[in-house]
């Protein structure tokens, strides 16, 4: 994994994972979730982010 490929996993986990926190304490809803999981998928093209989304 490059120095880039790491760059972009980590920005797109911690942005899942603010996003996560936003669900479950209800400030967005699981369509929104959804929504930002694609756009950022698509952004950061994580190597391995996609094990844990949950848009395929």
């Amino acid at each position: 994994m490059s120095k880039e490929d790491m760059r972009r996993e980590k920005l797109y986990q911690t942005t899942m994972h603010i996003a996560r926190k936003m669900l479950t304490e209800g400030i967005i809803s699981e369509e929104e979730y959804q929504r930002v999981d694609k756009i950022f998928l698509e952004k950061y093209k994580p190597v391995f982010g996609t094990l844990f989304s949950n848009t395929r």
